[in-house]
């Protein structure tokens, strides 16, 4: 793909073309859905922004940074595929498959090892990276209903839902990991115990 020209002015009245041809709204389920998407890929983006001063300094900062680095490229090839009028295909048109969930659920079952089982739910933080991890994970849980959303009205890969189900919980488990690793405190919520 290249891109010559950043603006056209088609826009401008308030639709967008999908991939495929169909116009469509700039608020519709599909476009809300590759929007979410596009929005989780820019945050995992600046987690590797932070983690990249760290690199260097811990082993996991660069073992994070390339699952990160596969995880942007993966929704890249999620948006892509939503952005793309129902039943629409095309020649190298990207792909989310069963691999790519089993990649993440492996990521999630490596990490756990170095982990502690939860007793109780945690406070999102643990140090710079962790917490825009946990944001990342929120982002992606909104991205996941948006998709949802939209599977209810038109047709949507199934893979894609499994990805993003997947991915929320990857993240979840990459902030407690790397916060681990780097010597981050993980806090519990204290629940009040008080009554009135």
């Amino acid at each position: 793909m290249r891109i010559t020209k950043v603006y056209t002015r088609t826009g401008d009245a308030g639709k967008t073309r999908l991939a495929g041809g169909q116009q469509v709204w700039k608020d519709s389920l599909r476009v809300e859905a590759y929007g979410m998407v596009d929005e989780l890929n820019a945050l995992v983006g600046v987690v590797r922004a932070f983690n990249a001063d760290l690199v260097g300094k811990h082993t996991s900062a660069a073992r994070l940074d390339d699952e990160l680095r596969w995880i942007q490229n993966k929704l890249l090839d999620a948006g892509g595929i939503l952005a793309t009028t129902p039943g629409q295909v095309f020649k190298n048109m990207p792909q989310i498959t069963a691999k790519d969930v089993s990649r993440l659920e492996r990521v999630i079952d490596t990490c756990q090892k170095d982990l502690a089982p939860l007793k109780e739910f945690i406070l999102p933080g643990g140090g710079k990276v962790p917490a825009l991890l946990h944001q990342a994970r929120t982002v992606c849980r909104r991205a996941e209903r948006e998709t949802v959303r939209l599977s209810r009205e038109e047709p949507v890969d199934a893979a894609i839902l499994k990805f993003l189900n997947r991915l929320s919980d990857a993240l979840f488990v990459l902030a407690r990991w790397i916060g681990k690793t780097q010597g981050e405190p993980e806090l519990l919520w204290e629940r009040d115990s008080t009554t009135a």
